[in-house]
């Protein structure tokens, strides 16, 4: 059976990932329930495999900010390793670690074999991306050919808070963060990750303007997607979005199954389900499973 998606926005769930949200862990239990446990890369694997769709696995650095230590860069890539059917690692670095930051996005390239770095969470992370302080970061994305995907618009940590828990959402602005770092590094390939509401307006500006950004759909159930994002999706921008669920976050299954009512151009359908994705990330399917099969 042919690849009928690839899922560019999925949080692995083992013990190892989970022990590095930190605080957050608890945050997350009120959205996805209390009693959660631990998925295994392998778990997961089957998971998307049965449902012949691939993942883009992300890990998350905000170890300045947040005192948690992150997982591995590693874990992420021995899971690509493990199961190239499925997989896709990206890997994360804390942009406030400065030096220590370039080395690991050399070793994430250049040892581990990873394409591209997220999530970078500004509003976590509390940063500007268009700070020129961290622009030495991406000039070695951009010469190392790897993507960068940051979490735009509202954020779920500290939703519903006392003060977001001092969470401040101007960092996580599209405009003009990402669009003065799609203007100032052309070859960078970017990735705006959710719609950006209440700015997704902005995004969907930002993704026609700059052919070196990509909106990606995650985090958002499809038939509470804004009418716009829907629109543009549809007619200009359908080569440049990303089918993405945010799983766990949002079951995939529920995902599909609304994301189908959408009413999608068919064509449009297959671009944002697969076709754009395998563009961004210079794969080719066939090329990675010779039977153009991904069994169940």
């Amino acid at each position: 059976m042919d690849l009928f998606a690839i899922d560019f926005h999925a949080h692995p769930q083992t013990e190892e990932m989970l022990r590095a949200k930190g605080h957050r862990r608890d945050e997350l239990a009120r959205f996805l329930g209390p009693n959660r446990s631990p998925i295994s890369f392998a778990e997961m694997a089957d998971r998307y495999r049965s449902r012949k769709m691939m993942a883009v696995i992300l890990n998350a650095d905000d170890e300045t900010t947040s005192g948690a230590v992150p997982a591995p860069n590693d874990a992420l890539a021995q899971a690509e390793r493990d199961h190239p059917d499925v997989f896709f690692a990206f890997g994360a670095v804390d942009p406030w670690k400065g030096a220590a930051a370039i080395r690991e996005l050399r070793r994430c390239k250049e040892e581990l074999g990873i394409r591209g770095i997220g999530e970078f969470n500004p509003g976590r992370q509390h940063f500007y991306p268009n700070d020129r302080h961290f622009y030495p970061i991406w000039e070695e994305c951009q010469r190392l050919g790897l993507i960068v995907l940051f979490h735009t618009g509202t954020l779920g940590a500290g939703a519903g808070k006392p003060g977001g828990m001092g969470f401040k959402l101007k960092y996580t602005r599209p405009i003009p963060a990402l669009d003065d770092l799609a203007a100032d590094f052309p070859e960078l390939r970017i990735v705006a990750a959710h719609p950006g509401w209440p700015w997704h307006l902005e995004s969907l500006a930002l993704v026609q303007h700059k052919a070196n950004v990509w909106l990606d759909l995650s985090g958002w159930a499809p038939k509470y997607l804004p009418s716009e994002v829907v629109h543009y999706t549809n007619s200009l921008i359908s080569d440049k979005v990303l089918f993405a669920t945010d799983w766990p976050a949002i079951d995939t299954d529920r995902y599909i199954a609304e994301f189908n009512e959408l009413g999608l151009k068919p064509e449009v359908r297959e671009r944002v389900l697969r076709e754009n994705a395998q563009r961004l990330l210079g794969i080719s399917v066939e090329a990675m499973n010779p039977t153009s099969e991904i069994s169940t």
